[in-house]
């Protein structure tokens, strides 16, 4: 999670030391790499496919589980219809929502009773956190940084540099298009 992130009310000395060690298992048990700096404060990244890594903290307080995962930085362009694109997601979506900081970083965010945390809500509640930012990634990255996008690729290949890593967005970057994400 970036530094400046989301400011939450991260628990300190006041934690349910029995959900922490719930999700210190939990993670321990899917071989996810963490870190606990301060007690009941988890960092870790999940993989994933479109976005190959998503940062994520799980705070465990006296009353609530939050999860906070970071997607993407500000976009670039398109403020509104990225904001539309989220909110539109957010109707659909089973646990946790899209949320936007002070510098406008986007987020996936939860905040439960500590009743769920369980393996298997945990379990749940992570695979939701994967699975929205991946599936979501290449919709951002087209909606609020085409015009970033574009200017890479035609610098790639104009200087007969690889272009893997856009591969994505071939389709509307050879057509000439705006993108049209779903």
């Amino acid at each position: 999670m970036p530094a400046d992130g989301p400011e939450f009310d991260a628990p300190r000395a006041d934690f349910d030391q029995e959900a922490a060690q719930v999700v210190r298992d939990h993670l321990k048990a899917s071989e996810i790499e963490f870190t606990e700096e301060t007690p009941g404060v988890f960092s870790f990244a999940l993989p994933g496919e479109r976005k190959l890594q998503t940062p994520v903290r799980v705070d465990v307080g006296p009353h609530a589980l939050g999860v906070h995962a970071f997607v993407c930085r500000n976009p670039d362009e398109n403020h509104a219809r990225v904001y539309r694109w989220l909110l539109e997601r957010n109707l659909r979506m089973y646990a946790v929502a899209f949320a936007v900081d002070h510098d406008g970083d986007i987020y996936l965010d939860a905040r439960l009773p500590l009743s769920s945390a369980t393996p298997d809500d945990l379990d749940r509640l992570l695979g939701s956190v994967l699975t929205y930012a991946d599936e979501s990634f290449n919709t951002l990255l087209e909606l609020g940084f085409a015009t970033s996008i574009r200017k890479e690729w035609e610098w790639r290949r104009a200087n007969n540099q690889p272009t893997a890593n856009l591969e994505a967005f071939r389709g509307w970057l050879e057509s000439g298009e705006e993108p049209q994400p779903s």
